[in-house]
């Protein structure tokens, strides 16, 4: 199987020379998604709707990956702020509670300051899909 590229069409694929996601065989690789709209570029100000925002790119390019959210083995999660890690993790929780990926979660900047969640998995497609 060979290596394909998934691209969300977002200014920082292009800026920074990277696509959203790589497929290898059956793993995803889904880089670093913000809450920022892939296609307007706008971004909510709120840390649950912009983590509401990543999960749903996150979704699209998996879905483009012939995957599914229950397939992610790995979430790494970026906060802004300490005070954003409790509502990142209780939507979190609601998305992946049943089927339970590992998780590190860092307190960070971004070159963004609207930027409060940043959130990248790993996915292994299961070998029936």
């Amino acid at each position: 199987m060979s290596r394909s590229q998934i691209f969300s069409g977002s200014k920082f694929e292009d800026l920074a020379g990277y696509c959203r996601a790589v497929v290898d065989g059956n793993w995803i690789f889904v880089s670093g998604t913000s809450g920022h709209d892939p296609k307007t570029g706008e971004i909510e100000e709120g840390v649950e709707a912009q983590t509401n925002q990543v999960l749903k790119v996150i979704e699209e390019a998996l879905h483009e990956a012939n995957s599914k959210i229950e397939d992610i083995v790995r979430v790494r999660v970026f906060a802004s702020d300490r005070e954003y890690v409790w509502p990142i993790s209780a939507i979190l929780k609601a998305k992946f509670g049943h089927f339970s990926p590992t998780n590190t979660t860092l307190i960070t900047g971004f070159a963004d300051p609207a930027m409060k969640v940043e959130i990248e998995v790993t996915a292994l497609r299961q070998s029936d899909q």
